[in-house]
């Protein structure tokens, strides 16, 4: 299975690059993450749990970074068992580019391979599963890594100021 998109990021290319090394982000935008613990710079173990159709199963595994050119681009590596389950295997391509000094496009590019039960799902649902798990940790990281928006009552200069600016009340 392959797939690619883009996503744009509310962030500097330099804060976007930490984030995507950063094993406290990633763990609160991988769907399911249970663990994610760095063994080296390039290097973590995961437990991730997903429901794939009507199998949810554990996966325990490795992702592994190389190709590193900081902060423009990685690849980031993983497999994981998921016991009787089956396992999954893949890596994708990261490739960040500034789109402006607060706006970041990363870029990915997947292939990913599974096996064991999780392959007898068939590719429709597999393919749709993943493009929708590859969707929610892009949306989630890019709302952890802008940070949080700011609230509306300062956003428009406090309160109902708008409504008065507007009306010309004092």
């Amino acid at each position: 299975m392959q797939m690619n998109d883009i996503q744009r990021i509310p962030a500097p290319k330099e804060k976007v690059w930490a984030a995507l090394n950063n094993p406290d982000v990633l763990r609160q935008c991988i769907p399911g993450c249970q663990s994610l613990e760095m063994s080296s710079p390039t290097e973590m173990t995961a437990t991730v749990v997903l429901k794939v159709g009507p199998v949810k199963a554990t996966f325990g595994g490795k992702v592994t970074l190389s190709d590193l050119d900081p902060p423009n681009s990685y690849r980031i590596s993983g497999e994981g068992s998921g016991g009787v389950t089956g396992f999954a295997k893949g890596g994708a391509v990261v490739r960040l580019e500034p789109e402006s000094s607060d706006v970041t496009v990363l870029h990915y590019d997947v292939d990913a391979q599974i096996g064991g039960k999780l392959a007898q799902l068939g590719a429709r649902l597999i393919d749709s599963t993943a493009r929708k798990l590859a969707g929610e940790f892009f949306e989630s990281f890019a709302v952890v890594v802008a940070g949080p928006a700011e609230p509306p009552e300062q956003a428009n200069g406090g309160g109902k100021g708008w409504l008065k600016r507007l009306t010309g009340a004092t």
